[in-house]
């Protein structure tokens, strides 16, 4: 039987998820298909959800605006997705759901791929914004040892998550000594990069332009800098094992997504 999965959100029709795991599935010659899935509202995801209990899906990854109802709908759930407040990962296995969120795990991935060189343990980062991605960020780069601080123009909503995940809540200021800067804002973060070390290192969780004014701009004062479609292939990898069973086959995904993009790589 061919096993279907997919990603779900509003608006989903951007998503590179379908083209990331399609390689995979090609690759591996599943019977399965990887697909998009886009409910008006809450009820329209809660019923998406009971049709994986039911034993229509195996599993879904979930996007904006879906992930804390993702979590709250589940049986189960990682610590992960617990800490995070919000699962990007859904799986059905004989009636039930269980939650994850490998977003952290794409953000490290990231890292460790296009900014080799920054160790952040033990040192300050900066996570602009006070959301669902910037709750991932931060508790990832809490997990790897990093001194968190969350800095938004909202500074009640940044102290909500600095509460619940232990991190610290920072001013403009602390852009100065931040080793890693991330921007879990869906616009440019309107910060100064001048005050920035010379090594810091600038990462954009958003992969639509890739080269986002945040990342160009950075290159352009000669910074390190890091883009959402690492993170987002970060991401997936789990995901495709958790959904599929096996582990993604040597592809050039990447490439693969900046076609669909429209970019060289």
């Amino acid at each position: 039987m061919t096993v279907i999965a997919g990603v779900v959100g509003q608006p989903i029709a951007h998503s590179l998820s379908p083209v990331i795991h399609g390689a995979w599935i090609a690759a591996a010659g599943l019977d399965a298909v990887y697909r998009r899935f886009g409910p008006a509202d809450a009820d329209g995801f809660a019923e998406l959800v009971d049709q994986g209990r039911r034993g229509a899906l195996r599993g879904l990854n979930v996007t904006a605006p879906f992930k804390e109802q993702a979590l709250a709908l589940a049986d189960e759930a990682t610590g992960t997705a617990r800490a995070c407040g919000a699962a990007n990962l859904l799986v059905f296995e004989n009636g039930r759901v269980r939650a994850d969120s490998t977003d952290g795990l794409g953000l490290i991935a990231a890292l460790a791929g296009q900014a080799p060189a920054l160790n952040v343990a033990g040192r300050p980062v900066v996570v602009l914004g006070a959301g669902g991605a910037a709750r991932a960020a931060a508790a990832a780069l809490k997990a790897a040892g990093a001194e968190v601080g969350v800095l938004n123009r909202t500074v009640e909503r940044a102290r909500a998550l600095a509460d619940d995940l232990g991190v610290a809540v920072v001013d403009a200021a602390a852009l100065g000594e931040a080793a890693l800067v991330v921007n879990a804002l869906s616009v440019p973060p309107a910060i100064d990069l001048a005050a920035l070390r010379s090594d810091a290192v600038l990462m954009d969780m958003t992969y639509r332009p890739l080269a986002t004014p945040f990342l160009a701009d950075g290159r352009a004062r000669g910074l390190t800098t890091v883009d959402g479609l690492a993170m987002l292939i970060g991401q997936a990898e789990p995901s495709f094992r958790a959904l599929f069973g096996i582990a993604p086959r040597d592809v050039d995904v990447r490439a693969v997504a900046l076609k669909a993009l429209g970019e060289a790589a």
